[in-house]
Order: C-alpha cells, then structure tokens, then sequence
C-alpha cells in the first residue's frame, strides 16, 4: 500500500522489503538453480574479454582512483629491499654501457672537486 503523503511504500510484503542478506540467499538460489537446470548463462572468452575492457575503461577515467592504486603498489614494491637493489643494479649496468654519459659524469664530478680546492691548489686549465 503507498502512502500517499510521501509516495513511498509502506507494506512489508515483497522481495524489495527484505534484507539485503535475505535477497542474497534468495538469488544464489536461484542461481543455482539455473545452473543445474542448464538454463543459466555463461559467458564466452570474448564476451568475457570485452566486459573486462568496459570495466576497465570507467574505473580507469577516475585519477584519483588510479593515482591511489599506483601508489600502493609502488609502496609494495619499494618494500622489497632485493628487488629494490636488482633496479639499481641493472640501471647502473645499463647508465655505464653509455660511454658519453660516464665521460660526461666524470668530467662534471671533477670540475666540482676542484671548486672545492682552495685557489692555489687547483691545476691550471688550459
């Protein structure tokens, strides 16, 4: 019976009264049900592959969910100190192939070395 006031509902009959566990219970009845009967539908690969992509797609459009999930996960992964140290040692393997850059590196690192000598013990530049 609606209550004509606030147009709402106010009979405790009906599956949209019960409690959420309830209607829980009835629908994986029901569910199962299907299943047995062989009634109940199945996805196949590509129906399956293009919701995954749909869903994707909208969570993805929410930056602040990714930027969440990136950062948890770099947290995780900066947590595992080996894994950590397996980075640095393949970016150094891979920087000090680049034999311009080390030069470049060390000729940087000597300049400011001598601007740490007083002026009297720097070599002359010619």
């Amino acid at each position: 019976m609606a209550d004509s006031s606030t147009g709402t509902s106010t009979s405790k009959r009906g599956f949209a009264s019960m409690d959420p566990q309830r209607k829980k219970e009835i629908a994986s009845k029901g569910g199962r049900a299907a299943h047995e009967k062989g009634t109940a539908h199945e996805f196949s690969p590509e129906e399956a592959r293009n919701a995954g992509r749909k869903g994707g797609e909208v969570v993805s459009r929410n930056r602040d969910h990714m930027a969440s999930i990136g950062r948890k996960g770099g947290e995780a992964v900066s947590r595992d100190r080996e894994h950590m140290a397996m980075i640095g040692r393949k970016g150094g393997e891979t920087v000090s192939r680049d034999r311009q850059h080390m030069s470049e590196i060390g000729r940087e690192g000597g300049e400011s070395r001598r601007s740490d000598l007083p002026q009297e013990a720097q070599a002359p530049q010619y």
